[in-house]
């Protein structure tokens, strides 16, 4: 009898909900939706609202609501957004302390109750919350990835699009780095079906794009009073799903280095191919100057935050 694929989603706020609709939409898995013993109760409730909206939509995920770890068991696949959302004028280096704890404290239980899983972070500050995690968890590195890459590259190429008058299904962005306003847009490597994007959309429209994109998140916060949901929770199921189908996606995301673009023992945003065997590839491409100054800015950033949280 074929196995069923399971997701634990850690965390049964915004983003874990839509995560939830999501994954049991796709069909991808049967899906925990958990969160600590004094949620329990309010993932229960939205489990069984989205267990009954599958009767509805026709879609058969078994869908339950828990705040016990035991209930993840033998997930193949964790995405972790538990911690504390952005507030209106807080960074996302902001809520390092705060979130440091929560994200050591589900590092450990994740390996004793999921050591086979793989896991994508999207709690913030996310490629130090992934950092912290891998280093807590004792997971493989390949088992591990952060979702940022996939969000900054679908909020550059939904403003790309805009600007140019084309579908944003012939865009082909690429962002590199961390996940801040350090962020690296690569314009070399940035087509519209195959046309440079420079070639379509003038510089000092592509100049505010990349300052909009790298303050894409704060752009929501400021509008919702709390961190976007939406879209994040689509990026995270598109690496869960490349893997769960072994799709061998290229796509961007917060990896382990060993030297790639020059920098290792971090995890930062670069090209992956994500599969069956989680992370099987980090590509490396030619940068220019420019955008090598650029990465090392965004690599400095991320280092900086790391530095704070080894001394939590």
């Amino acid at each position: 009898m074929a196995k069923r694929n399971k997701i634990s989603l850690i965390g049964a706020g915004n983003i874990g909900g839509e995560l939830a609709n999501l994954a049991a939409q796709r069909e991808l898995a049967d899906v925990v939706l958990f969160d600590i013993p004094s949620k329990a109760e309010f993932a229960k409730g939205k489990a069984l609202d989205l267990a009954q909206n599958g009767a509805i939509l026709g879609y058969d995920s078994t869908i339950t609501g828990s705040g016990d770890w035991r209930d993840c068991a033998g997930s193949d696949v964790l995405i972790i957004t538990a911690g504390i959302p952005r507030k209106p004028g807080e960074s996302r280096d902001d809520l390092v302390g705060k979130n440091i704890p929560i994200i050591r404290d589900v590092a450990k239980n994740a390996r004793e109750h999921c050591p086979d899983a793989f896991v994508i972070v999207i709690s913030n500050p996310l490629d130090v919350m992934v950092y912290e995690f891998q280093k807590m968890s004792g997971f493989a590195p390949n088992k591990v990835v952060g979702m940022a890459g996939v969000l900054d590259s679908a909020r550059f190429a939904c403003f790309l699009a805009a600007e140019a008058g084309v579908s944003v299904k012939d865009v082909r962005p690429m962002v590199l780095g961390g996940h801040g306003d350090d962020m690296v847009p690569l314009l070399s490597y940035t087509t519209i079906n195959g046309v440079p994007v420079s070639e379509l959309v003038a510089k000092d429209k592509l100049d505010a794009i990349i300052t909009r994109t790298r303050g894409g998140g704060g752009e929501i916060v400021k509008l919702m009073g709390t961190s976007a949901y939406y879209a994040p929770a689509s990026a995270a199921i598109v690496m869960a799903e490349a893997y769960l189908k072994d799709q061998k996606r290229m796509l961007a995301g917060a990896a382990h280095l060993t030297g790639q673009y020059g920098y290792k023992d971090m995890f930062l945003g670069v090209p992956v191919t994500i599969g069956g065997n989680g992370v099987e590839k980090i590509h490396e491409f030619p940068l220019t100057d420019a955008e090598k100054a650029m990465l090392a800015k965004s690599a400095a950033s991320v280092q900086g935050v790391i530095d704070v949280a080894n001394k939590l």
